[in-house]
């Protein structure tokens, strides 16, 4: 029972006053206190609650972040229920993208990544793509919260070639929204988005990538496809999700993703603590789905510092 309904239930008279102010306070506002004491063991710092809003704030970085009702895994959400949201890759990340000028979030959300970034090193400029609608008008809100003029966001999605492409999208999981159905939800709202190739992207506005965080729900061959002269020319750093069961959806193993990459010179790696492990191939045993990619060459001494 909500709020609204426990307080209707008194002014139609069927809970007296008394009742009325300890239902309230037991059912509703303890649950205030409650997290007044829970939040300290998280990097959630504060909670605001407006007209039709709830804002978070991170604690380590002082980032704040809108979040939509019903949005069971936006990232402050996360870092409610697990204490922090993806901190052993969020603090490399930060150690490898330090000397970047220019920051691909391909998959965006609501902008977690893009804003810890940008606020994090102000000199910089990230450029945030997210296809679906509600989500893209929760990023620009977040955006505008932190008062953040070097992140640009664009309202369309990246893969392999220029088209309208439909996303499956749910409430509860915008961070799952996917061109394919990954929940396999009968009842998930189907969303015409645009999308484009990151090389047209790029080449339009005569950028240097130096990094890249890609997180497409199982699309990210296909990102990736779209970005490879990119890749090539600029071998910027890339940070990226490569899950099995989300590639088998779109027919492809997450192994074919790091032969492209091993073919232009990169090796992959992933995180444990704060050193990077070199990984040469996905099997069915590997049990971590964050991964970052960076050139033998390039970025020889962040490797050399940073391999375990």
């Amino acid at each position: 029972m909500t709020l609204t309904d426990t307080r209707n239930e008194f002014l139609a008279g069927r809970i007296s006053k008394p009742d009325f102010i300890h239902i309230m306070y037991e059912r509703h506002h303890s649950k205030l206190f409650d997290y007044g004491t829970y939040l300290k063991q998280t990097n959630i710092a504060s909670i605001e609650i407006t007209d039709d809003s709830v804002i978070m704030t991170s604690r380590d970085n002082g980032i704040r972040m809108a979040c939509p009702t019903g949005d069971y895994r936006v990232a402050p959400v996360e870092a409610l229920n697990f204490l922090d949201y993806e901190s052993e890759d969020s603090a490399m990340i930060m150690k490898l993208v330090a000397a970047a000028q220019n920051i691909v979030d391909i998959g965006a959300n609501m902008g977690w990544y893009s804003i810890n970034i940008a606020k994090t090193f102000p000199d910089c400029h990230v450029y945030a793509f997210e296809p679906i609608p509600r989500t893209f008008d929760f990023l620009e809100r977040n955006i505008q919260l932190n008062a953040l003029e070097n992140i640009h966001a664009y309202p369309f999605g990246l893969s392999n070639e220029r088209k309208d492409l439909v996303f499956y999208y749910y409430t509860e999981g915008s961070v799952n929204a996917s061109s394919a159905n990954l929940s396999e939800r009968v009842d998930a709202d189907l969303i015409t988005c645009q999308v484009e190739r990151l090389d047209d992207f790029v080449d339009s506005l005569k950028l240097r990538v130096d990094f890249i965080k890609c997180d497409v729900e199982g699309a990210e061959l296909f990102a990736f496809q779209g970005g490879l002269e990119t890749l090539k020319r600029d071998k910027p750093i890339v940070f990226t999700e490569m899950l099995r069961k989300w590639a088998a959806k779109f027919n492809y193993h997450p192994n074919k993703i790091i032969n492209i990459f091993s073919s232009i010179g990169y090796r992959c790696f992933y995180v444990k603590g704060d050193h990077l492990n070199e990984i040469r191939e996905i099997t069915e045993v590997t049990a971590e789905t964050n991964f970052f990619f960076l050139h033998d060459v390039q970025h020889c001494q962040q490797i050399n510092a940073l391999i375990n």
